[in-house]
């Protein structure tokens, strides 16, 4: 049985985490180098930074942020938004990032996924699907979500991978900050089509709301926020729950 991973992601946004619903009604959640000390002690199998405004304000990422956060934490770390070269890669690798996280500059310049992977690897690269459902179609956005794609996102998902990304992280927009269950079927046959792992986000509200994405779609990797930060669950009982439900997690 695979060993199941459990990654928190953090909404970054003016240097400050947030937590969104459906990307919107903005709420702070705190301090990004504390909220990151608190996964690290918790026992994370990997953190998740996406900063939701640098491609839309087509500026760099916070690196004064990850600098302090790789310096003082010990899992893995994963960094995304506005990412547009393999500069910008090189440099976060070099402040201590493990993998980058990219999802506008894939879709506009879909030949950086082929470069990006052959210089730094495809288990450096993840690309992220940020969908929404539009009349039955799952269609990717990207610029924070405020700008629709003419993609479908199988479709998108199989190119990213032919092209050489190592994971994908499917983020569903229309159950961000629902805590009301996650994309179970479309995860599934996102997951059922790809050979590398998927990482699937958007709607736990409850432990089995992981526990039930993770059986039913087979996936080995599931991120969460919500639940982490407005419920009486942390990483320590998630993890308990998921062995004790026949999960393979990692022991701390």
């Amino acid at each position: 049985m695979l060993r199941t991973r459990l990654i928190p992601s953090l909404l970054l946004k003016k240097g400050r985490c947030i937590k969104t619903v459906q990307f919107d009604a903005e709420r702070d959640t705190g301090d990004p180098v504390t909220s990151s000390r608190i996964y690290d002690a918790q026992g994370a199998d990997e953190l998740l930074f996406l900063d939701i405004t640098a491609s839309e304000e087509d500026r760099s990422i916070l690196v004064d942020i990850i600098q302090k956060v790789s310096e003082q934490c010990f899992m893995p770390l994963t960094v995304g938004g506005g990412i547009k070269n393999v500069e910008d890669i090189r440099r976060l690798l070099k402040l201590g990032t493990d993998k980058v996280a990219v999802c506008t500059s894939f879709v506009e310049n879909p030949d950086f996924i082929n470069d990006a992977s052959m210089i730094f690897g495809k288990s450096t690269i993840i690309g992220i699907i940020a969908y929404k459902n539009i009349n039955g179609r799952n269609v990717p956005f990207i610029n924070g979500r405020r700008t629709q794609t003419d993609l479908e996102v199988l479709s998108w998902a199989k190119e990213m991978e032919q092209r050489g990304i190592g994971e994908l992280f499917l983020y569903s927009i229309d159950r961000d900050g629902m805590m009301d269950g996650y994309d179970i079927q479309l995860i599934k046959q996102v997951n059922t089509a790809l050979a590398i792992p998927v990482i699937a986000c958007g709607g736990a509200g409850k432990l089995s709301d992981i526990i039930d994405v993770v059986k039913e779609s087979g996936i080995s990797a599931v991120s969460a926020a919500s639940i982490f930060h407005f419920t009486d669950q942390n990483l320590i009982k998630t993890r308990a729950h998921m062995k004790n439900q026949g999960l393979n997690v990692r022991s701390v």
